[in-house]
C-alpha cells in the first residue's frame, strides 16, 4: 500500500523531566513499528516526545488531565500519552492510568507499574492505551463500557489493577487504580525505583570519606582487633542493623526528609505514609550500598595493612581468613556511624538531590514553600 494512502496517527509522549523523559525516549525508538504492526495494515504512527514538567504545581489527576488537553490542542496531536514519576490518588485510591476516549487522552503514573521491568511494563501499557483509543470501539463510541476488559500490562490473577468510577464532570472517561496490600508494595516499589536509591551512594561524598577515615583509622586499632575477636557473628549481625539504622534515621533527620501531611483528612495522612515509606526504603537501600562497599573496602585495605605477627602478639591468637572478614565485618559498622557524622557536613540540597527524583524534590519543596506561606494560628 504506497505510504500517501496510509492513515497516519500522531502520538506525543509528554513526559516529565528526567526518569520519565528517558523512558520516553527508549519508547519511542520501537513504538511507531510495534503500534502499525498490531493494528494491522492501513494506518500508520508518528511518535513525537516532548519533555515538559507538566505535573508542576499539582497532583490532581482532573487538574492534570486539563493541562494535557490543552497542551494537544495546541499542537497538531491525535493522541496525548503523559507519562510522570510522581504516584497519583484519585478518590483515595492510587491511580494507574486515566484514558479520555473523546479526547484521545492519556495519563500513566509510572510509580503504579511497579520497581522492575519498569522500561517494558510501560511500554505495554502505551501500547494498550494508544491502540484503546484508535480502535473501532473508542470509534464508535463516545465512552468505553461500564466493566471494560484490562488490558494487557495489567491482566493477571495476581496483578491488583481494576477499573475505577469517573465522575460525569471529569475530562476522562475510563480509570485503572491499585488496591490492597498488593497493590501499597507495587506502588512502593515504583516510587523507590523513581526515587533511584543507588543515586545516593556518590551523592554522600562528604560522609563516605568520613567513614573510610573511619575505616582506615579503626583497621589498624589494636583494640578493635580485641573486640572484633570477641564478637560473636549475633553481635556482629546487631552491630549492623544498628548501625545501618542510625545512618539512616540520621540521614533522614538531619536532611528533613520525614513528610508531614498538609491536612489532617485521611486521605493526607495515607499519603504521608505511603512517601514515608519510600523514604525509608530508598534511604535504606543507598545506605545498604554503601555499607557493603565499606565492606569490601575495609577487607582489601586489611588483607594489605595486617601483619600477622603484630596481630597475635596482640590478640594472642593466629591471624586467618575469618579474623580478616570479622575485623572488615566490625569496621564496616563502626564505619557506617562514623558516616552518619560525616553527613552534617552535606547540605541538606544534596542529601534531597540524591534521596529523590526531580519531580519528587519538586513536590516537597512545594509543599515546604506552602506551609511557610501558610499563617501561624
Amino acid at each position: 500500500m504506497p505510504e500517501s494512502s496510509q492513515s497516519v496517527t500522531v502520538v506525543a509522549l509528554l513526559a516529565d523531566p528526567d526518569a520519565p523523559t528517558e523512558i520516553a525516549r527508549r519508547m519511542a525508538r520501537t513504538l511507531p513499528a510495534r503500534l502499525a504492526d498490531k493494528s494491522g495494515p492501513g494506518r500508520r504512527f508518528e511518535v513525537e516526545v516532548v519533555s515538559e514538567p507538566f505535573t508542576s504545581g499539582t497532583e490532581d489527576p482532573p487538574t492534570l488531565m486539563r493541562r494535557i488537553m490543552d497542551r494537544g490542542r495546541a499542537e497538531d496531536w491525535d493522541i496525548v500519552v503523559a507519562l510522570t514519576d510522581l504516584p497519583l490518588h484519585a478518590h483515595g485510591r492510587k491511580l494507574v492510568v486515566n484514558l479520555s476516549h473523546e479526547h484521545g487522552l492519556v495519563l500513566l503514573s509510572l510509580p503504579s507499574l511497579g520497581g522492575l521491568r519498569l522500561q517494558k511494563r510501560a511500554r505495554l501499557a502505551v501500547e494498550e492505551a494508544v491502540l484503546g483509543l484508535t480502535g473501532p470501539r473508542a470509534a464508535g463510541a463516545q465512552a468505553p463500557p461500564r466493566e471494560p476488559p484490562l488490558p494487557a500490562p495489567f491482566n493477571g490473577r495476581l496483578t491488583p489493577v481494576h477499573p475505577s468510577p469517573v465522575d460525569e464532570d471529569e475530562t476522562a472517561d475510563l480509570r485503572y487504580v491499585v488496591s490492597g496490600p498488593r497493590g501499597y508494595l507495587r506502588i512502593l516499589g515504583g516510587m523507590v525505583r523513581a526515587n533511584r536509591p543507588w543515586r545516593l551512594v556518590p551523592g554522600l561524598s562528604k560522609a563516605l570519606a568520613a567513614a573510610l577515615a573511619t575505616g582506615a583509622v579503626a583497621t589498624v586499632n589494636s583494640t578493635v582487633w580485641s573486640l572484633a575477636e570477641a564478637l560473636s557473628t549475633p553481635r556482629l549481625m546487631i552491630a549492623t542493623v544498628g548501625s545501618v539504622v542510625i545512618m539512616i534515621g540520621w540521614l533522614i533527620v538531619d536532611a528533613n526528609l520525614w513528610h508531614r501531611p498538609a491536612a489532617s483528612t485521611r486521605e493526607a495522612k495515607q499519603k504521608a505514609r505511603l512517601y514515608n515509606a519510600s523514604t525509608v526504603l530508598t534511604v535504606g537501600l543507598g545506605v545498604l550500598v554503601c555499607y557493603v562497599g565499606l565492606l569490601v573496602i575495609n577487607l582489601v585495605w586489611a588483607l594489605f595493612i595486617l601483619n600477622d605477627q603484630v596481630f597475635a602478639s596482640m590478640t594472642r591468637s593466629p591471624l586467618d581468613a575469618t579474623d580478616y572478614w570479622t575485623l572488615s565485618w566490625f569496621v564496616a559498622s563502626t564505619a557506617t556511624v562514623g558516616g552518619a557524622l560525616g553527613s552534617g557536613l552535606e547540605s541538606d540540597e544534596a542529601i534531597r538531590a540524591a534521596a529523590y527524583s526531580k519531580r519528587e524534590q519538586e513536590r516537597r519543596q512545594l509543599l515546604q514553600d506552602d506551609g511557610e506561606d501558610r499563617p501561624a494560628k
